[in-house]
């Protein structure tokens, strides 16, 4: 589901099917029958558990403080489908989609593909007809059997590799890591977070058989903390950036920024941009993502914990920011995430708990979350607007988090488009 993409289906009869089906040949085949748009862009590639979002973030920033023209295909949306396709920080306008649903619907793609296949041919032709400098793309789902596979990036990033979509990726990390190291290409580098040990064993094993570069955080490059901000070294360039000031919260934002830095090298490198380390510091000070660690209104914050990885990351960060405080949690989330262990997290700083209803057909309902919850204090709530506007005006610290899609509504209840 994908909100708003209908409108343009609907309108220019191209129809897709809104399920999942992993694989290449469909996708290559539409791309080639509508001049193969993937063919003609800069890429850097995007797969992982948590972190490609907030990667993405600080590449885009830098870039764009370099003078590029940057365009990125991120899921799932914040608002609606536009956000998910952006160029110079712009989402795509409804005229910008009608162009390109023309495009495909000539080109005669209506029935061949899914809707996030759909989705994808329609990032790739917006960004060829935008004339980005570089497109950042991040992967839907895996990597290896991706939609957006069909591409020869520059670099590919993996920040973070944990137990996700199991019933379509496998139930082990090793077969998660399989997956995110489909998006490694030979001869092209690879740049890797803190991953486990066997997670770190695939992404190796692959990248020694593309014969690729692997650019491993705390090893070829590394953040320190100092009292002037964080200061990044790459071991390969001999490169060091002190007084990085970032606004994205939480220590796990450290590492993502450095992924950042060092992608924005690779890409330098590629596209014979100058490096300005006066850039690199704007742009990462620059950098923020709408629903990671958010605050929307005065106390209220909103953040995409959906899975047990990024609700430890969750609790670390609130940890840092509010030590001292009294945590109200707002949950809504998918049925089929690793619910119980995203709850066994956030437990560990609050034992206040309200739960909701949203609308998405793979939604928990907010009786079940009740269920599962360990927490002393738990209940249902039905009007979260009021009670979240009363919790700001009474100055009580509130997460909302598990899906975006929540994230979403409550943006868009609270605060609209602005």
């Amino acid at each position: 589901m994908i909100p708003k993409f209908d409108i343009y289906k609907d309108k220019w009869a191209v129809t897709s099917d809104d399920v999942i089906k992993p694989g290449l040949t469909a996708i290559a085949e539409a791309l080639a029958l509508i001049g193969s748009p993937e063919k003609k862009l800069q890429i850097v590639h995007l797969a992982g558990t948590n972190g490609k979002g907030s990667t993405l973030t600080f590449l885009e920033a830098i870039l764009m403080e370099h003078g590029l023209r940057v365009g990125k295909f991120m899921s799932p949306c914040i608002l609606d489908v536009h956000d998910q396709i952006q160029v110079a920080k712009q989402p795509i306008s409804a005229e910008e989609m009608d162009r390109v649903f023309q495009q495909m619907q000539a080109a005669g793609l209506s029935g061949k593909l899914t809707d996030f296949e759909l989705l994808t041919v329609a990032a790739f032709l917006h960004f060829v007809n935008s004339n980005v400098d570089v497109a950042i793309i991040e992967a839907g789902m895996g990597g290896l059997l991706d939609s957006t596979n069909v591409v020869t990036p520059i670099v590919s990033i993996i920040p973070s590799i944990a137990l996700e979509h199991t019933k379509y990726l496998g139930n082990t990390i090793e077969s998660i890591a399989h997956h995110k190291a489909g998006i490694i290409k030979q001869h092209q580098p690879v740049i890797i977070g803190e991953l486990p040990l066997e997670a770190r064993a695939v992404i190796y094993k692959e990248a020694r058989n593309k014969q690729a570069t692997v650019l491993e955080l705390d090893d070829q490059f590394y953040i320190e903390h100092t009292k002037n901000g964080e200061c990044y070294t790459n071991e390969e360039n001999g490169l060091r950036i002190a007084n990085l000031l970032r606004k994205m919260k939480g220590p796990h934002q450290a590492n993502n920024m450095a992924l950042a830095i060092t992608a924005f090298f690779e890409v330098a490198t590629a596209l014979h941009v100058p490096v300005s380390i006066e850039g690199i510091q704007h742009g990462i000070n620059k950098a923020t993502i709408l629903g990671r660690f958010e605050e929307i209104l005065p106390s209220i914050i909103l953040d995409g914990a959906h899975n047990p990885a990024s609700a430890e990351t969750l609790v670390a960060t609130i940890r840092q920011e509010f030590p001292e405080e009294r945590i109200t949690f707002v949950i809504g989330i998918l049925a089929d995430k690793d619910v119980q262990n995203v709850f066994n997290q956030l437990e560990q700083v609050s034992d206040c708990f309200y739960f909701v209803d949203f609308n998405n057909p793979r939604a928990m309902s907010a009786k079940d979350m009740v269920e599962l919850s360990g927490a002393s204090q738990k209940e249902v709530l039905r009007d979260y607007v009021q009670f979240l506007q009363t919790q700001s005006e009474n100055k009580c610290r509130t997460v909302v988090t598990g899906s975006l899609y929540l994230l979403t509504d409550v943006r868009n209840k609270l605060i609209g488009n602005n």
